[in-house]
């Protein structure tokens, strides 16, 4: 059996099949990335901006999305500052879902409903098969619409 065993995992390895222990590993979200969705997550805004803000990484659309959304959603909130980084996002990844849901949320607060829903048209775009963030988004605007 031993012998049968060493054949067949001989025979894999010359077929050029890897075992698990020579896979690469999965490529892992910078640090800054994982402390500041902590952060988030625990409605920890100003410490997730002094972490953002720490890490700098001005090119990237994650880094935006998230420091505008911890801004709009401190107290008090700073929208002017939120919108600059969604606005930062989306040039950097036009097809950033969560900038397009947060920055349509955005809108909303600023009673912006056609630029909310514009944005909720290039969620549909960028979610192929639909996606959370268009979910999500469409629901705020459902409820912004039934309220006035």
């Amino acid at each position: 059996m031993k012998k049968i065993l060493s054949v067949i995992l001989m025979s894999l390895s010359m077929l050029g099949i890897s075992h698990a222990a020579d896979t690469t590993p999965a490529k892992q979200d910078p640090t800054w990335l994982t402390q500041a969705r902590a952060s988030i997550k625990a409605e920890k805004y100003d410490q997730a901006i002094q972490q953002l803000q720490a890490a700098n990484e001005v090119s990237s659309a994650d880094w935006n999305n998230l420091l505008g959304y911890s801004l709009r959603k401190k107290q008090p909130p700073d929208l002017v500052g939120a919108e600059k980084y969604y606005q930062a996002a989306l040039k950097i990844d036009p097809e950033h879902r969560g900038a397009l849901e947060y920055y349509g949320k955005l809108k909303l607060i600023n009673n912006d409903l056609p630029g909310a829903e514009a944005l909720l048209a290039r969620l549909d775009k960028a979610c192929t098969f639909g996606c959370e963030e268009y979910s999500d988004l469409k629901e705020a605007i459902q409820k912004y619409k039934s309220r006035k």
